[in-house]
């Protein structure tokens, strides 16, 4: 069985109007959820072995205030391709990663990471399910599982929901 984390970056900051989308830092609102995500991920055993994420600023920073909780050896690749990446792209990045990684967390952005994991779920707690479709947030991770041997393996619609949780869920 493989696992896929989908994460969407923390919540950014819009202060400077002449700066370049992909240079925007975390808000403070992100930089209090960030952590708390990764702190999350922990506590319900999710460990990355491969972590993919997207080359933006607010991805990386994301990702920064989340390795407290991740493995330390976990293996951590910033992918251009990613950033505000459709789905098919995002798929095509995991599709890459070596099968004996067994938990991959993808770090990227909406609305890409909300329609890859529309796309991959097709089974999983209808509440958890719903929520997912109705609005992926700041931050938000959904976690699929799939019965594959090899991460080239993933088809449309055969993922199972294991969780959906939101910054807000965990207050």
């Amino acid at each position: 069985m493989k696992t896929l984390i989908l994460m969407r970056h923390a919540k950014s900051a819009w202060g400077d109007p002449h700066q370049k989308d992909a240079d925007r830092p975390l808000s403070g609102r992100g930089r209090k959820a960030a952590p708390q995500m990764g702190a999350w991920l922990a506590g319900q055993g999710y460990r990355p072995d491969v972590v993919l994420c997207s080359t933006a600023q607010r991805t990386r920073e994301t990702l920064d205030l989340m390795k407290p909780s991740l493995p330390a050896d976990a293996v951590i690749e910033y992918a251009r391709a990613l950033y505000l990446a459709p789905p098919r792209e995002m798929l095509t990045e995991i599709n890459k990663v070596p099968a004996t990684a067994a938990t991959v967390l993808l770090l990227g952005h909406n609305p890409g990471i909300g329609s890859l994991a529309a796309l991959l779920a097709g089974s999983g707690d209808a509440k958890a399910l719903a929520n997912m479709h109705g609005k992926f947030p700041t931050a938000a991770i959904a976690v699929l599982g799939f019965d594959v041997a090899r991460w080239s393996d993933l088809p449309t619609g055969s993922g199972k929901l294991l969780a959906f949780m939101r910054p807000r869920d965990l207050d």
